[in-house]
């Protein structure tokens, strides 16, 4: 097994063979040693968040697939804190999708002269370039296509599986007494150019509320498995 990248949530290995190995690190992205699911930065370390990361990857990304939504997820071993995924092949040098149903975070932060916190949102769709140096900026249809980051309908495509992932997602935390405000996915294309769900769905990737509070990510993992 060979360390194949090391990101800021995750350690990613080459098994061979045309699968790789995701492990789940403890770091969580935040700042000043606030934890923060929108952040391009890791603001802590919490122990027990990579397990519980991967736990709730494998609840998502299980319940999706019974669903039929087209994912990169092979298997999961809880004990070593991996998941087993097949390779794809990123949007540019990383493309992050995000769904809005609450005027949260950065989006605030940009149009807070036009919406209030907290204020609801249909579903919106924003895509952010993974580029830490750039603060991960957020970019154009136009622009995802003049510089070949995405081509033909891929744009469109990538907002509809956000929009229709989100909504399964969202009214699967329902039935638990969650409320999903937003959450971050990423997707990326195997060797037939089909487009997949990557990286993990959890408490990393997305706000979720419960009784009017913000869910840390090993608290929301204990409330989907029912702990």
């Amino acid at each position: 097994m060979k360390k194949h990248y090391e990101g800021k949530t995750k350690i990613v290995y080459d098994l061979g063979g045309g699968l790789f190995k995701l492990f789940f690190k403890d770091d969580v992205t935040g700042t000043d040693g606030k934890f923060d699911p929108g952040a391009n930065t890791v603001g802590l370390t919490i122990e027990g968040a990579g397990a519980a990361g991967l736990k709730t990857s494998i609840y998502f990304f299980k319940f999706l697939t019974e669903k039929g939504v087209k994912t990169h997820f092979v298997s999961a071993d809880e004990a070593e804190r991996t998941m087993t995924v097949k390779p794809i092949t990123s949007f540019g040098d990383g493309l992050e999708v995000i769904c809005r149903f609450k005027a949260l975070g950065s989006f605030i932060h940009r149009y807070g002269g036009y919406v209030k916190e907290g204020e609801p949102l249909d579903a919106l769709v924003e895509m952010t370039l993974k580029d830490d140096d750039r603060g991960d900026p957020l970019i154009t249809q136009d622009a995802l296509e003049q510089l070949g980051i995405l081509k033909g309908s891929e744009y469109e495509t990538l907002k509809t599986l956000a929009r229709e992932i989100s909504e399964i997602i969202k009214k699967e935390l329902a039935t638990k007494g969650l409320e999903l405000c937003d959450i971050k996915l990423e997707f990326g294309k195997d060797k037939d150019g089909e487009i997949l769900l990557a990286d993990e769905l959890s408490g990393g990737n997305m706000r979720v509320l419960e009784n009017g509070k913000y869910l840390m990510p090993i608290e929301l993992t204990e409330r989907i498995w029912g702990e």
